[in-house]
């Protein structure tokens, strides 16, 4: 199982919520009480884990979301092959490969013997952090 089901008006900033297929880090939150007769709205400004990008959501506080189930694990950083890095998990000893991270400050940090905190969502790992 991937994902979960809320509410909008259930997110939270620093929460993560699915938007157009892509897990992303809710960064703010807006709600806004419309007229006598109409509901009240959510504006959700997002950053996606993956790609960086901003997305927007909005609609009414009781529309469905999808909320991605993020794993956090740890691994060893056992090779830099270039443009990837190759990982072991420190609990059920698989090893894989991942993309190297954006972050050139969290890059410079990175190489073999380091444990890092990597994140596994929607069948995706992407690293978080150096331990």
């Amino acid at each position: 199982m991937s994902k979960t089901y809320g509410s909008l008006g259930e997110l939270k900033k620093g929460s993560y919520v699915m938007i157009s297929g892509e897990p992303c880090r809710v960064v703010e939150i807006t709600k806004a009480k419309t007229g006598k007769h109409g509901s009240a709205k959510a504006h959700v400004v997002a950053i996606g884990l993956f790609t960086g990008t901003k997305r927007t959501l909005v609609g009414p506080v009781s529309q469905s979301v999808e909320i991605p189930i993020i794993d956090k694990r740890v691994a060893q950083v056992l090779a830099d092959t270039g443009s990837a890095l190759q990982l072991m998990d420190m609990e059920t000893y698989e090893t894989f490969e991942v993309e190297k991270p954006s972050d050139p400050d969290l890059a410079s940090k990175i190489q073999p013997g380091v444990e890092v905190e990597y994140w596994e969502v929607m069948g995706k790992r992407i690293i978080m952090r150096v331990r």
